[in-house]
């Protein structure tokens, strides 16, 4: 079914919103993309982890062969101990398939450029630099006013701005964000001769300590600890403070602990968990990705789940006749146990290794939720 006619307003230009202008625009619809940074997110975050549920997507979107080109693939997941001993190694984890593989590491920036190239060359209309300050509905039309004093009419809006999205709250959906008592550490590093997929370690001075390779000669590390009062750290010291938490951990650490040394590399988060219980939409304005729900990135699904959602709303918008509650609230109804499920496990997970659980079973946890993603979104 082809929209020409319709005419769709996509609020944040991360890896959600690009994927959705793209999917959007193969149905010809008219698409404006609206991102409020100047320079679209170019050089934002160290690395990413990306599932073949995540990958699926990424096929539909098209830049599949750039990420396979410029990522680093791998079919296992070890888990060890803190002085890097291989205590438990999954195999065969192809939740996108047989024919993708099971993982593929990253740099953020290199998803980031290929996902803006793909929009660009969609024919979306991209403005940046620019942010939604208010919002109208008038029956069936969205009314947008944006930051450089313009304005805009729609058939729907997508709200894809991320966790802390501004606009969220401007259309009436009031929930936030909370964090989970957890932070991490993370940093792009070069990639020590032997590691060839990400190793995990949930023992020793932090909660988790793990890495994912991210090409031919680099990747990023990860450690994540209980969250402290942001005004205590100085971010001249980002680098001293994740090098003593390296130094608790044997195997690749050592190297990576050496390499390093520039604070302003290296990125401090405290965890938080957020799913809109609700509608996920208020009239013409709808939710998507980490604007709809976000969780500690203990399993490696936020991206996966932000793509999913993008997937099945673009497939109901290019499918649909009317785009009226019975299609909104059929998207959350699909979507909501998908990501109920991946929420609750990815914080469970963070709650067993707070409280020193000895009940906890992350690797069983793991094997139950990871083959459930196998089927389609």
């Amino acid at each position: 079914m082809r929209h020409a006619h319709r005419r769709v307003l996509v609020l944040g230009g991360g890896t959600a919103g690009n994927a959705l202008a793209v999917l959007l625009r193969r149905g010809d619809v008219d698409v404006d993309l609206v991102e409020s940074t100047s320079d679209w997110n170019a050089d934002s975050g160290s690395g990413i982890t990306l599932q073949g549920s995540a990958l699926r997507v990424l096929r539909e979107v098209g830049v599949l062969p750039g990420v396979i080109d410029q990522g680093y693939a791998f079919d296992s997941l070890g888990i060890t101990s803190a002085d890097g001993t291989v205590l438990h190694l999954a195999t065969g984890l192809r939740t996108g398939g047989p024919d993708l593989p099971a993982t593929i590491g990253m740099r953020r920036p290199d998803l980031q450029r290929l996902l803006s190239e793909a929009v660009r060359s969609s024919g979306a209309r991209v403005r940046l630099g620019t942010r939604a300050v208010e919002v109208r509905q008038d029956g069936d039309v969205a009314e947008v006013g944006f930051s450089d004093g313009s304005s805009g009419a729609y058939d729907l809006v997508v709200i894809a701005e991320g966790v802390h999205s501004p606009t969220r709250a401007l259309v009436g959906i009031g929930a936030r964000p909370v964090p989970t008592g957890m932070a991490i550490w993370r940093a792009a590093v070069a990639r020590p001769r032997g590691v060839e997929r990400t190793d995990v370690a949930y023992s020793g001075p932090c909660f988790i300590a793990g890495y994912c390779p991210t090409g031919p000669d680099t990747m990023y590390a990860y450690l994540v600890e209980r969250n402290r009062d942001r005004a205590d750290l100085d971010p001249d010291s980002y680098a001293d403070e994740m090098r003593r938490l390296a130094a608790g951990y044997g195997g690749a650490w050592p190297e990576i602990g050496a390499g390093l040394t520039d604070p302003h590399r290296i990125n401090y988060t405290w965890f938080e968990r957020y799913l809109v219980e609700g509608p996920w939409h208020h009239g013409r304005f709808v939710l998507a990705g980490d604007a709809a729900h976000c969780c500690p990135p203990t399993i490696a699904q936020g991206a996966a789940m932000s793509l999913e959602d993008v997937l099945v709303l673009a497939e109901l918008l290019t499918g649909a006749a009317d785009w009226d509650d019975a299609l909104l609230n059929g998207y959350r109804e699909r979507r909501m146990p998908r990501v109920r499920m991946v929420v609750d496990a990815s914080v469970r997970i963070g709650e067993w290794l707070l409280n020193s659980d000895p009940d906890a079973d992350i690797p069983g946890l793991m094997n139950r939720t990871m083959p459930a993603l196998a089927a389609h979104p």
